[in-house]
């Protein structure tokens, strides 16, 4: 099979999949089967096209002209492989973690989520594998209209308010920017494509270059830079593994993408550094880092002190290509991966402990460890490679965004990292202290009656756990596919 049908194909197959899921209503164990079933087959597609794109092929494919030279196409490069292998790999976990959680938590309506999850999925795979800024575009409404059902799956009031934020700010930033944004790239340059050194140089100049930019980065919600981020945090009312698809698998993890895509291919870091119009990017960026990481700390909910901390992981890898440097954008690139396995690790755990013991709050979780091991133990491993500490992987990602703030002489922000980094402590190690060091409150029976969760739920924690350690022994293998994004 080509190179373009494998493309082809790992579009249709999660569209497949809802379909069988679908009509497995009322039988769960077929429609589990399904499930999971079409989550390994997308992932094996994906992965017969990494070889390819490592060796510096670009496969691609146009399914349709709307307009001369503006055309729905799909083309992987570096960038959005490493997104695709992300977003189909962590479906197989997350399919995993769902069926304990959903099942022990007798969650309603299984069958509808499971359907919106897979095409949740496949507009992550189209935002992975576009050729344009037209076809992104597509994908990424697809993937916010996909996810408003996940987001008010209990259907309370709380949920339908929340889900209304959700829609309103992804709906309205996307629509009553991006596509401004996109539309003025179309007029000035004839183009949407996506192309090494971007497209707008000759076409723009002056302070229109800084506006175009502030249109694009305000206009993509989903990468959370704030004050356009309060949709995430008003998300967690969702069931935990939809939590997991909003902050790893796939919906924050396209913005940030969407975010890379433009600085590299749109505008070209050469002509931006250029123009000088881009800087406040960064101190938005940095600001938003080290804000969210102080709100954070002041959570006592778990899922909210998670979203928070999301809210400033995304902004290293804004930052990251704001400085514009070859080493900050791969290392901003690299945080995409090592982010998504650390947050999912810290989520499912979260949830873990909500199926197991009914704890949502921080303070509630004194001595949660000594019943509940095996899930903080890996929460420990997910928040050591959130901080960015050795042997996990969030450690590489961190060193090359410091080392491209050196590059780029901004030294103020390797020592936002570094004071970023200290916050990440701050609000994460406590909780795993509280929970091994702490004497429970309360009657012993209940700390007795406490187990861990659902085996299902411990395979997917554990696996995401390992995969935190994992990627720090194989980053030169995510470095390699990642450099050319950077010029090297």
């Amino acid at each position: 099979m080509s190179f373009e049908s494998l493309i082809l194909l790992a579009l249709a197959i999660p569209l497949v999949g809802t379909v069988l899921i679908l009509m497995s209503e009322g039988r769960p164990n077929q429609r589990e089967a399904v499930t999971l079933t079409t989550a390994v087959s997308l992932f094996v597609v994906v992965l017969q096209l990494l070889p390819e794109v490592y060796a510096g092929g670009r496969p691609g494919i146009t399914l349709f002209e709307i307009l001369p030279g503006l055309e729905v196409r799909f083309e992987i490069e570096p960038l959005g492989m490493m997104f695709a292998c992300i977003a189909s790999g962590l479906w197989i976990i997350n399919s995993i973690y769902s069926i304990g959680y959903m099942r022990s938590h007798h969650e309603k309506k299984q069958t509808r989520f499971y359907a919106c999850f897979a095409i949740a999925i496949f507009g992550a795979l189209g935002v992975a594998t576009a050729g344009n800024m037209l076809t992104l575009f597509i994908f990424y409404e697809i993937l916010t209209i996909s996810t408003y059902p996940l987001v008010t799956h209990s259907e309370t009031t709380e949920a339908k308010r929340s889900g209304r934020i959700y829609l309103g700010i992804l709906l309205g930033t996307s629509i009553g920017l991006q596509l401004v944004a996109i539309v003025w790239t179309w007029f000035a340059t004839g183009t949407l494509d996506f192309r090494e050194g971007g497209i707008l140089d000759g076409h723009l100049e002056g302070a229109l270059v800084g506006l175009l930019l502030l249109l694009y980065m305000y206009g993509i919600g989903k990468a959370a830079l704030m004050p356009m981020h309060r949709w995430l945090p008003e998300a967690m009312v969702a069931p935990t593994p939809v939590s997991a698809l909003l902050h790893a698998v796939a919906v924050v993890k396209a913005g940030v993408f969407t975010v890379l895509k433009v600085i590299i291919y749109i505008f070209g870091a050469d002509f931006l550094r250029e123009s000088g119009t881009g800087d406040w990017l960064m101190y938005i960026a940095g600001g938003t880092v080290l804000l969210a990481s102080f709100i954070a700390m002041t959570k006592n909910n778990l899922k909210a002190r998670l979203a928070y901390s999301t809210v400033s992981q995304l902004s290293y890898i804004v930052l990251g290509a704001a400085l514009l440097s070859p080493h900050s954008i791969v290392g901003g690139a690299m945080h995409i991966a090592m982010h998504a396995l650390g947050k999912i690790t810290l989520f499912f755990c979260a949830g873990a402990i909500y199926v197991a013991a009914g704890k949502t709050e921080i303070s509630d979780m004194k001595g949660i460890g000594r019943v509940m091991p095996v899930t903080l133990f890996a929460f420990m491993i997910g928040a050591l490679s959130v901080i960015g500490l050795p042997p996990m992987g969030g450690a590489w990602s961190k060193y090359y965004l410091a080392l491209g703030a050196v590059d780029a002489g901004e030294l103020v922000f390797v020592g936002v990292l570094m004071l970023s980094s200290l916050l990440n402590v701050a609000y994460l190690l406590p909780i795993v202290g509280r929970g091994f060091f702490c004497r429970p409150d309360g009657a012993g029976d209940e700390a007795v009656a406490i187990k861990e969760a659902p085996v299902f739920c411990l395979i997917a924690l554990c696996t995401t756990a390992m995969g935190c350690i994992a990627l720090f022994f194989f980053a030169d293998t995510l470095y390699t596919l990642l450099r050319p994004i950077g010029g090297g």
